[in-house]
């Protein structure tokens, strides 16, 4: 064989082997290539947690529920809840609301519960109510009149204070300090309690004779947490809002203020409603 005819046969040999190499490496990729699959939202942007509290009480009653939700990595913002009467609260919890961009998750406990029910009507950013031994007025009902359905210790628990300001004045009320630990948190110890009765905010009598002109629940999936040992509102009427609200119901074995008792538990509510707005299982 000539000189060019050698080098002919050997390029041809070359050409084969890598075109043989290139066609293995191909099907092996195709071989070993994953199908993407659907997140279920699962890479969808987490909600921002807004957590309003209820009468007596300030946003540092949730901060054991904090810490566990931003571990989890979400946003959470806990406004003071300004307890001067339904109508009122709830206009400035929604104009909270209208700071947020994307989605909300809206969290209540006790009296903030009928708050949020107000405050999300119409607001297509909210994806899920918590409300955690809450109030859930539906359209013509006030905390007193749903007390008045389901009575707890609460009713000989308070006293009325007149108050003055600059526009007028009304009437609050406080929790008797005697009555803090048996009524209000009889899960903590005394002394813990002694000292909720110490920093407690007064809510003016509006809060709970005002009556629901929405009900937000009716069109928003919605979380309830039932407090077995709950002294100031019934378990009974916990059970019966939920209900009829369709929520997605969780009892567990605390007293009222169980967002400082179980913030466990009151957390993995949340993250359950948080969850499903996100586009999660």
């Amino acid at each position: 064989m000539t000189v060019p005819a050698i080098r002919r046969s050997l390029f041809r040999s070359r050409a084969l082997h890598v075109a043989t190499a290139g066609c293995a490496v191909a099907a092996l990729s195709a071989l070993t290539a994953i199908p993407v699959a659907a997140d279920d939202g699962a890479n969808a942007p987490k909600p921002t947690v807004v957590l309003v509290h209820g009468a007596f009480a300030d946003s540092s009653s949730w901060n054991g529920v904090i810490e566990r939700l931003q571990r989890r990595g979400y946003t959470v913002m806990a406004p003071a809840n300004p307890l001067r009467g339904l109508y009122s609260d709830s206009a400035y919890i929604a104009s909270v609301l209208k700071t947020v961009k994307g989605p909300i998750v809206l969290a209540g406990h006790s009296y903030g519960g009928a708050v949020i029910s107000t405050a999300a009507a119409r607001n297509s950013q909210v994806k899920a109510l918590i409300y955690i031994n809450a109030q859930m007025p539906d359209v013509g009902e006030s905390g007193m009149s749903l007390s008045a359905r389901f009575p707890s210790a609460l009713g000989t628990a308070t006293t009325s204070v007149p108050y003055r300001t600059a526009d007028g004045g009304g009437t609050d009320l406080y929790l008797k300090r005697d009555k803090v630990h048996p009524v209000f948190a009889n899960c903590l110890p005394e002394n813990r309690a002694d000292l909720l009765g110490v920093t407690q905010r007064p809510a003016a009598t509006t809060a709970f004779s005002e009556t629901a002109k929405v009900a937000a629940w009716k069109e928003i999936p919605s979380w309830a947490l039932v407090g077995r040992q709950d002294m100031t509102i019934s378990p009974q009427q916990q059970r019966f809002e939920a209900e009829r609200a369709h929520s997605h119901t969780q009892e567990i074995d605390s007293c009222h203020v169980s967002l400082i008792a179980r913030p466990d538990a009151v957390a993995d509510l949340i993250l359950q409603g948080a969850t499903a707005a996100a586009g999660g299982s």
